[in-house]
């Protein structure tokens, strides 16, 4: 394998930088569910067996899989990249979680940088905000750019420094999202929504209640899971800093139950999304 760029894991980060980028000639990927490799060749990327046939010869990879799996990948990786090889793991995991998966790569002589995704990477594709710590960010700053990155951000030489800064945001917007959830539920089976939008509406302006919970309630179903893996890593990070993480224990519970719904795609609108939890969890209870 001779690509300059491999790619570990090929959801939806994956797929998105790989559709907009202009290297998928020289980029080769491994994503451990065999089904996405058509997916992979249609992009024009080269579909590998193994994680270490795709990083073999890489000059950059990107470590974009689920957060429980983020430090079996970078156990898995540290021996097989190329000495000058930089490493990025930018999964959502905790700073301690970044932390230990950068001593596999100490100990094996290699380079590791942490980077963490600020935004969803629809629709910003490549202008995503990518923060970046680490001794080697500088350089991992630079072949990101190289690779069409737009929004890089060095934010320190200390691995989990780009973590922190986004798990600790995220504690306020996931927890908001289920927040928004559990409301809304409640809203509805006492069929008080609309009066309940109304009131949030009339003391914050910004954006209409309705609307955020649409899109909150929307994000829940479709990457609740994923979510809720993140949102456990952020959990992680609290009680590691002797903060009993109260909400963020719910937020885990909240987005994982929605996400096991499985409702794909979710209905258009905030009433059918509504309508559609409330049928199956009654299904389910």
């Amino acid at each position: 394998m001779t690509g300059t760029i491999a790619l570990i894991g090929f959801g939806e980060a994956g797929s998105t930088f790989a559709s907009a980028a202009q290297w998928a000639a020289r980029a080769a990927a491994y994503d451990v569910a065999a089904e996405r490799g058509p997916v992979i060749a249609q992009l024009g990327v080269t579909p590998c067996d193994s994680a270490g046939q795709a990083v073999s010869g890489a000059s950059l990879i990107l470590s974009l899989v689920t957060a429980d799996q983020a430090l079996d990948v970078a156990r898995q990786c540290a021996g097989l990249i190329a000495p000058d090889a930089i490493f990025c793991d930018m999964n959502s995991v905790a700073p301690g979680t970044k932390r230990e998966a950068a001593r596999y790569f100490v100990d094996a002589g290699a380079r590791y940088v942490d980077v963490a995704v600020m935004a969803p990477v629809n629709p910003a594709r490549m202008a995503v905000p990518l923060a970046i710590a680490g001794p080697d960010a500088a350089d991992a700053d630079r072949l990101l750019q190289y690779a069409g990155f737009t929004r890089t951000e060095i934010v320190g030489d200390a691995i989990g420094r780009a973590s922190a800064i986004k798990l600790v945001r995220s504690v306020m917007v996931k927890g908001l999202e289920a927040l928004t959830a559990e409301m809304m539920l409640a809203a509805y089976a006492e069929d008080v929504a609309d009066a309940v939008l109304a009131s949030l509406d009339a003391s914050e302006k910004t954006i209409s209640w309705t609307e955020r919970a649409d899109y909150n309630l929307d994000r829940m179903l479709v990457h609740g899971r994923r979510r809720a893996a993140e949102m456990a890593e952020a959990a992680r990070m609290l009680r590691d800093l002797g903060i009993t993480p109260l909400m963020t224990d719910g937020t885990v519970r909240r987005q994982q139950v929605l996400g096991d719904l499985s409702i794909h795609p979710p209905p258009d609108g905030l009433p059918a999304k509504l309508a559609a939890i409330n049928a199956l969890s009654r299904e389910e209870s």
